[in-house]
């Protein structure tokens, strides 16, 4: 899934691409991809694009007089920018192929998705927190205010572990499974440890290891080509999608921890005094 770096990339990319260019044409080829329908999709055709942002993980581009074409790449969607589009509409079909926006210079993206699970969003809105899921997102952890202090305090009183605190988008913006891991690796803390137990020195070195992470991962990614970014990111993880490798801080071996739907990966001798831990359902380390 793309996260905070890779979406700070990509936002920066479209606007080197899109702004002060007229949409002449969006064409959703899934059923699946469109979440909204007042103002109409075809309501930001002709409109200039002012501005691009991100909201967490969100993707959202700013047109001539207000309207907004939100987007949420999800776990297997990404953007592909045509330098030239293909002439007439795109078939519908079983491809990946969602959404195809297209340019007055004849440029534009198109947006797919891998796999069954279709959960790839667009939104056209008047405000972007019109889309719920932008309405819900915690701070943004690259903010200038987001200091030690708010993150103390977002901390306080939590009861998940720090894996699960730091992947809620609604009490930090942007992170996901992947550089939550990271995180976690650099300030050498085992996933499973009770955000509310962390000491003022642990803390501290949680949100330098927070702030440092996602830093050095959006200065990798800047200036990287939007088909190149995917790449990118996984030259760059140290631990996480690693499992069997050597821990490139102390050469212990990288292990996993499975879930339903998703893994993590972590370093037992950076990260948990040299335990591996059990599997998530039992929610104890082995002994």
């Amino acid at each position: 899934m793309p996260e905070l770096p890779e979406v700070e990339a990509l936002k920066d990319f479209l606007a080197e691409h899109l702004v002060g260019h007229e949409i002449v044409r969006v064409l959703p080829v899934a059923v699946s991809v469109l979440k909204t329908y007042d103002p109409p999709l075809s309501a930001v055709e002709g409109r200039e694009v002012t501005a691009v942002r991100r909201h967490g993980k969100f993707l959202d581009l700013e047109t001539a007089g207000g309207l907004h074409l939100v987007t949420h790449l999800a776990r297997a969607g990404w953007l592909h920018w045509r330098d030239r589009l293909p002439d007439g509409p795109p078939r519908p079909g079983k491809g990946p192929l969602a959404l195809r926006v297209a340019l007055e210079t004849g440029e534009g993206f198109d947006l797919t998705e891998a796999g069954t699970q279709k959960r790839l969003a667009v939104h056209l809105v008047r405000d972007p927190r019109d889309v719920d899921g932008v309405a819900r997102l915690g701070p943004d952890p690259l903010a200038p205010d987001f200091d030690e202090d708010r993150f103390t305090a977002l901390l306080a009183g939590e009861r998940r572990q720090l894996k699960g605190a730091l992947r809620d988008q609604s009490l930090i913006a942007g992170v996901g499974n992947a550089y939550s891991d990271e995180i976690l690796h650099a300030a050498r803390m085992s996933p499973f440890k009770l955000a509310a137990s962390l000491t003022a020195p642990e803390t501290h070195t949680l949100y330098e290891a927070l702030r440092t992470t996602l830093t050095d991962a959006v200065e990798r990614s800047r200036g990287v080509a939007a088909g190149h970014l995917k790449a990118e990111k996984k030259t760059g993880l140290r631990v996480h999608g690693r499992t069997g490798e050597p821990c490139p801080v102390c050469g212990d071996t990288i292990r996993e921890v499975s879930f339903s739907d998703s893994s993590l990966q972590y370093c037992p001798t950076c990260q948990t005094g040299g335990k591996p831990l059990a599997d998530r359902r039992m929610s104890k380390l082995l002994k």
